[in-house]
């Protein structure tokens, strides 16, 4: 109760800053149902604290998993964990301004889309950003609607690149379909152990800790003391795993899964050899 009225009063307050403009109706945005939104995680990096919280407050309503950072130091740290789906990026931070983060990102192959977020409108600013890695550019202040407009359009863009059928040996998923087989048959499976292989299946051979689990599929900060995700990891274990060969998910103990590869022949010899 006294978050959502601390929320409410933050959003009474922002929406009369310049920064932020809301349309003819004095509505912050009208709230999109596209499933692109779904499952996805955000990160900003903004110093100014009432901008980060406005925009946090308004992605998390769409349904939007969201981490702030105030710096740029913070901000590269984070964004170099390549968890996130989108990076909304501040030209102008402490410590390490938004261009040199877009460009070390890109250095290290890390090729999450970037939006910038940024007071300065001249056309030698925009295209530097651009230059250094950024994919969009959006100038203070905006319209919160035009905010989801471009993330939608960044997210129609990167998932056009990877709605390819995802496959680990003989599992297949299909993202558009949403359609799961296993060496040619079909697994029924629900909404959320469906978002739950494919984050497995993104990130093949990594060991993904229940509190990140918790964050790309939930949505949710992990709570120590449920069992949701053993659960879940459990009923998703039964359907592609219980009745085929090799297993492919296993428990990290202290650590959480991971969706190991299956070895093939050459790879098994070169490992006893």
């Amino acid at each position: 109760m006294r978050l959502s009225f601390v929320l409410c009063h933050l959003s009474l307050v922002y929406l009369h800053s310049p920064l932020v403009r809301t349309s003819d109706k004095g509505q912050m945005t009208a709230k999109s149902s596209s499933f692109i939104l779904l499952l996805m995680r955000i990160l900003v990096v903004e110093d100014e604290a009432k901008m980060a919280a406005f925009i946090k407050r308004g992605l998390e309503e769409e349904g939007i998993a969201v981490d702030v950072a105030a710096d740029g130091y913070e901000g590269l740290f984070r964004a170099s964990s390549g968890n996130y789906d989108l990076i909304i990026l501040d030209l102008t931070l402490p410590l390490m301004d938004g261009l040199e983060i877009c460009q070390r990102l890109r250095h290290n192959h890390i090729s999450i889309p970037i939006l910038l977020l940024t007071a300065r409108d001249s056309v030698e600013m925009k295209v530097q950003g651009l230059d250094s890695g950024a994919d969009d550019y959006l100038t203070k202040p905006f319209a919160f609607a035009e905010l989801l407009a471009r993330i939608r359009a960044l997210r129609r863009r990167d998932r056009a690149q990877v709605n390819l059928q995802l496959q680990i040996g003989d599992l297949l998923l299909d993202p558009l379909t949403r359609r799961v087989t296993r060496s040619g048959r079909p697994i029924e499976l629900t909404s959320k152990e469906f978002a739950l292989l494919e984050c497995f299946m993104r990130h093949p051979d990594q060991v993904m800790s229940r509190t990140l689990l918790a964050e790309k599929v939930w949505n949710e900060t992990f709570d120590s003391f449920t069992n949701v995700i053993d659960v879940y990891v459990n009923y998703l274990r039964n359907k592609i795993d219980r009745d085929f060969s090799p297993k492919l998910i296993y428990t990290v103990r202290g650590a959480g899964y991971v969706l190991r590869r299956p070895q093939t022949n050459a790879e098994a010899l070169d490992h006893q050899s």
